[in-house]
């Protein structure tokens, strides 16, 4: 597997919580949900070639979400 970078991340309350309960929804760390979401973000802007991501659901249509 290749090296992995670590990084300090200040982030606001209310968004920490928004991807703490995506995480839960689709059984994933919140560590690997940040790294999904930053993924998914760049491919959809052609920033990280060569790398696919099944594209993200439409918000509603994901996994249930409390």
């Amino acid at each position: 597997m290749a090296e992995r970078k670590a990084f300090l991340l200040r982030i606001d309350p209310a968004v920490w919580t928004a991807v703490e309960r995506l995480a839960q929804g689709e059984l994933r760390s919140v560590n690997a949900q940040v790294e999904y979401l930053i993924r998914d973000a760049l491919v959809r802007r052609g920033a990280l070639p060569g790398r696919d991501l099944p594209p993200a659901p439409p918000p509603g249509e994901g996994p249930a979400q409390e």
